[in-house]
Order: structure tokens, then sequence, then C-alpha cells
């Protein structure tokens, strides 16, 4: 009846929308046909009318991710790009004294290849497979129909500024070999805003794990890229970069310790990405974590810059992330070398916001690390910070104690003295 008011839906009971929610579930193999077709001739439509339109491309001008939206809640669909207003700032560039860029390159590990990305991957996975491989760009063994979707995907991410994304391209996260269909697009050729659409859509819908091979085969190794070639980051690739940190886990493993894993992180990049890393709020067991991995890694000079942010954040950490940052600090202690000066900053850092968290062995062998390891500037403030503090354990009220009962003493010794010369 017309009158008749119409019923809600009752919601799904809680474990059928547990099974909904979960990242990880993958889409049946008759329904993913379905969805591929039905993509494949929306994907025509799409093409043909980006043809007609012909849109202008992105200009890589300076931006400021200050006043930039960051907000999750944008669709996908309603990408608009970025305005000009934000066209006037930049987050992605910076100014590198090139003395400092020299004297860090000489901490960068001489070893270190190239950082591998999704094609180098699924080409060795398809090497591996195949006796030999004939073709430029070999193909993983897909249905053909679905090799050409996702090519012509592909090309459209390639010159990709605004407006929609192809519906094929969305369902990615939810194909099981989305590792061999996301090759398939080339992501080495899309454009930066295509980039920082991918990154929204995978970071929201794959699990931490997967979106964690994402960040590291394609994001990370795209950023470092554009940074080397135009001594810059790209705005889009900046905000890609941000909106990656809606995992955090995954931010960390996938972009910040294979960067400083690779021994080859540059001043530039560390400047870039740790500019993010300093605007973002940062859940505190996550930066702890990230901290220690880093103080536990191999040493490369931009490293020291990457703690100086954590560190600098304030977070209250554990002990055991103390403890293994003193000796990632002792390491150095026999080390010929003379340290950057973000080194010792990075060491003034931790003893002004930790000084009263260090037992007092700790401090006496950070105090024999600056015989060793001294910036005449710097290494003065450091001994003043260790000397004028409290030990792990000891209550603010006993430090006052000491001080008053030292007051006393030495004020009985002078009315001595003054009895003594009248």
């Amino acid at each position: 009846m017309a009158g008749k008011k119409r019923k809600d839906k009752p919601a799904p009971p809680p474990q059928h929308r547990a099974a909904l929610d979960d990242d990880d579930s993958l889409i049946s193999s008759k329904l993913s046909s379905k969805i591929l077709k039905e993509a494949f001739n929306q994907q025509k439509e799409i093409l043909q009318e980006a043809e007609e339109e012909n849109p202008t491309p992105f200009s890589a001008v300076s931006v400021d991710p200050s006043v930039a939206s960051d907000s999750d809640a944008e669709d996908v669909d309603e990408f608009d790009g970025f305005s000009e207003t934000q066209s006037l700032y930049d987050g992605g560039e910076v100014e590198i004294d090139e003395e400092d860029e020299k004297v860090l390159a000489a901490f960068m590990s001489a070893k270190s290849g190239p950082q591998p990305t999704l094609a180098d991957i699924i080409v060795q996975r398809i090497k591996e497979k195949e006796a030999e491989v004939t073709t430029e760009r070999p193909l993983p063994k897909l249905d053909n129909s679905i090799i050409d979707l996702y090519k012509g995907v592909g090309k459209l991410l390639s010159r990709y500024t605004n407006g929609k994304i192809p519906k094929a391209f969305k369902h990615i996260p939810s194909i099981e070999l989305w590792e061999d269909v996301l090759y398939l697009t080339e992501p080495e050729n899309w454009s930066p805003n295509a980039m920082y659409q991918a990154t929204k859509i995978f970071s929201s819908n794959l699990s931490a794990k997967k979106v964690q091979r994402f960040y590291s085969l394609v994001l990370l190794p795209r950023v470092r890229e554009d940074i080397r070639k135009n001594k810059r980051l790209h705005f889009a690739l900046y905000q890609a970069l941000k909106k990656s940190l809606y995992k955090p886990a995954a931010f960390f493993k996938g972009v910040l310790l294979p960067l400083c894993q690779s021994g080859t992180c540059s001043l530039r990049e560390a400047v870039i990405i740790g500019s993010i890393i300093q605007k973002v709020s940062i859940p505190p067991l996550h930066s702890s974590a990230a901290l220690m991995k880093l103080a536990e890694l191999e040493y490369c000079g931009t490293t020291s810059y990457f703690i100086k942010l954590f560190l600098d954040k304030k977070y209250a950490l554990p002990y055991r992330v103390i403890d293994t940052i003193v000796e990632h600090f002792m390491r150095f202690l026999e080390d010929t070398r003379i340290m950057p000066v973000i080194w010792h900053q990075s060491l003034l850092a931790f003893v002004q916001r930790y000084k009263n968290e260090l037992n007092k062995e700790q401090k006496d062998n950070l105090h024999r690390l600056t015989q060793y390891q001294k910036h005449h500037l710097v290494t003065p403030e450091i001994r003043r910070e260790l000397k004028n503090s409290r030990n792990r354990g000891e209550k603010e009220d006993d430090l006052m104690s000491i001080d008053i009962l030292c007051w006393f003493v030495c004020d009985y010794i002078i009315s001595q003295v003054v009895t003594v010369f009248p």
C-alpha cells in the first residue's frame, strides 16, 4: 500500500558483520568473474570518455601539506585533483646543505642494491615457474580477458588527473592474486594522482600485512625515484605518504624501516619523509616499536635524523626501548669515524627527554662516550643534562632531600671556615 511505511531491514548479526568487515575476505571465482565482466564494460566507456575529454596534466608545483585536506572520508569517485591554492606551497621541497649531504653520504652502505619493486618480485616469480621468458615484460598466467582489462586500467592510470577510478581497480584488494593483477597495471607508470588514489584504496581495504607489501614494493620505490629525479617530492606523492600512515605498523614496516635498511637513504629523503612523521599524530606504541627497531639497525647517517624525530615527540617510552637506545649510542664508543652533527643532536635530544629514566651505570657509560665522541657545542650540553638529573627509580623528593642535605653540609663547612678565620 502507498501509505504503508517501509520497514527498515534488521541489522545483520555480529558474526555476519565481522565476516563482512574482514580485510582478508576473498570474492568467489564465480562472483569475481561477473564483477570483472561488468568492470570491463565500464572500463571501455571510461576510456572513451577520457580520450574525448583529454584533460590537462597535473602540475608538479610546490604545495604545503598543512593546507591540504586530510579527510579519509573523501570518496575516490569525487576526487577533483589538488587546488591552485595548494600549489602555492610545497611539503615535498626542502633546502639541503651540500656539506651536510656529503658528511652523511660517508655513512651510506656501498654494498646495498636498488630498492626492489613489485615488478621485480613478479618477474622473479614468473621466471622461477618458466625456464625461459621471451617477452620484455613477462605476464602472469591469468585469463586473457583479465590481462587485457587491467592493461587498459594501467593505461588510464598513467594519465589520470582527477575523476573516477575504474571499478576494476577498486576490486583488486579482494582478488586472491592481487599482486599479479596489480603488476599488470604497471604501477611504475602511474601518474602521481593515481598513486595517491591507489594508496587511499589499498590502505583502507587491504590487511596491514598486505598493504605493507604495497608500500614497500610500489609506493616507496616511486617516492624515492621522484625525489632522486626532481630533488623534491610531487605533492600528490607527498599526500600518498600521509595517507599511508592510516596503518602505522604497515607504514613503518613498508616505508621507514626498508628505507633505513637500504643503507642509501639520502638526507633529502630523510627530511621529506621525516616531515610527515613530524606532522602526523602516531600512536605511542607504534612509535616506540619503530624507535627500537631503528636503534637496532646497522647505522646509516640519516638513521639519527629519524631517531631524533621520534625522541622529539616526547612519548613515554618503556625501559626496554630506552635501554636499546643507550646500547645504540654505546656502539660508537670505539668508532674512529667523526660522527655527523645530527648524531650528537640525537644523543642530546635523548638525554634531555629521558635523563631521569637512565640508571647510574648507563649515565656513566654515556659520560665515557662523550670523552671519545665530541662536538664543541653539543657535548657540553649532553654532560650538563646528565649531571643535573636523578637516576631511574629515584623520586624527585629523594633528589631534593639530597640537595637540602648538601646545602646544610656546605653551610656547616662555611660556618666552620668563618670561625677558624675570623
